[in-house]
Parts: C-alpha cells; structure tokens; sequence
C-alpha cells in the first residue's frame, strides 16, 4: 500500500484524522442510488471506477449498495489506536466496509472488527456505549477543516494538501514539498 511505502521509503510519519463524511446517513444506512440521486452519478460506474482504482493498489474491492455512517466506527478506531496493535482496526474497518459491505454503523459489527484484531470485545463495547472517544474525534473533525479538507482520502504534509487517491509519485511530491519547503501560513 502507498501509505506503507511512504514510511519504510521516506520516513513519514503517518496519523489518521477523521473526517465527516455523510454525516446524515442514518445508521441503518443510506443507498448509493439515494445518495447520489439527481446528482448525475452513474452508480455502477462509479463502482466499477473504484474498483479499479483499488486493484490497481493491490486492495480488495466488493460491491456496495450501501453507505453507512462512519462516525461510531471512527469513535472505536480512535480508542483502538491507544491499544497495543489496535492500528490494524483501520485495515479491518476498509475490509468490513468496503469489501464485506458490512454496516459499520451497527455496534455488533464493529465489536466484532475489534476482536478480529485482537482487541478486548467487552472493553469496546463501553467505548461504544459511553462515547469516550467522541471528543477526540470531533478535535479530528475540526483539524480536517481546519486543513481544508473536503474530500477522502486526503494527505497533508507540512501544510501541503492532496486530495483523492493519488498516485505514488504524487505522494512522494508531496512528502519532498513539505522537508524542503515548509509551509508557512499567512499572518493575520
């Protein structure tokens, strides 16, 4: 995976930030066909685009129907990253949603990604239920538009901003824009 080689080529230091994305999907889920809906998107297409995309990056790919809302399992993916190993949730969240088309919405689901990683099912389900990591996600939420982001995936690197899935090189552009020319805001 890209991301993989730009921290064993490069040395990036590489963190997820949450982003809201669909944020009205109820969390029985919405579909695609509804989503898109007068918005011109050819709905098969689309998937047979993605799914190329993802072959092309060596990622499985399943056919969705659905969207589901996303925020929960952020929630669980930011808790799990304070766990030892949890940082493979991310991986078994893109697998249970993109290619088992599974709602990650629903708490049995992501209980069950948890312990499929390796992490504790009881401890996860009272990071569900109390919404612990809520304000840790919402501090990613602001930190996304904060960057200016409006899309996933989305890399920054010293200020820099890429947005869609790109192609290596472009991340590596990226990565060398940022240690030779670090980004300096605007002042006010």
């Amino acid at each position: 995976m890209r991301i993989e080689k730009l921290r064993a080529e490069h040395g990036a230091e590489i963190r997820w930030v949450h982003f809201p994305l669909h944020t009205d999907t109820p969390d029985e889920g919405r579909s695609l066909e509804e989503l898109f809906a007068g918005r011109g998107y050819d709905v098969a297409d689309m998937q047979a685009q993605m799914k190329a995309r993802m072959e092309a990056e060596g990622l499985p790919y399943g056919t969705r129907t659905h969207t589901y809302n996303s925020r929960l399992a952020q929630e669980l993916g930011k808790w799990a990253e304070t766990q030892p190993g949890g940082g493979a949730i991310h991986d078994a969240l893109f697998r249970a949603y993109f290619v088992e088309t599974q709602n990650i919405a629903a708490p049995e689901v992501l209980l069950d990604v948890a312990e499929g990683v390796g992490l504790d099912r009881e401890a996860a389900r009272e990071v569900i239920h109390t919404r612990s990591f809520k304000e840790a996600v919402d501090e990613d939420w602001a930190r996304a538009h904060a960057h200016g982001i409006r899309g996933v995936p989305s890399f920054v690197a010293g200020g820099y901003l890429v947005v869609g899935a790109q192609p290596y090189e472009v991340l590596e552009k990226l990565v060398a824009e940022a240690r030779t020319n670090p980004f300096t805001p605007p002042q006010d």
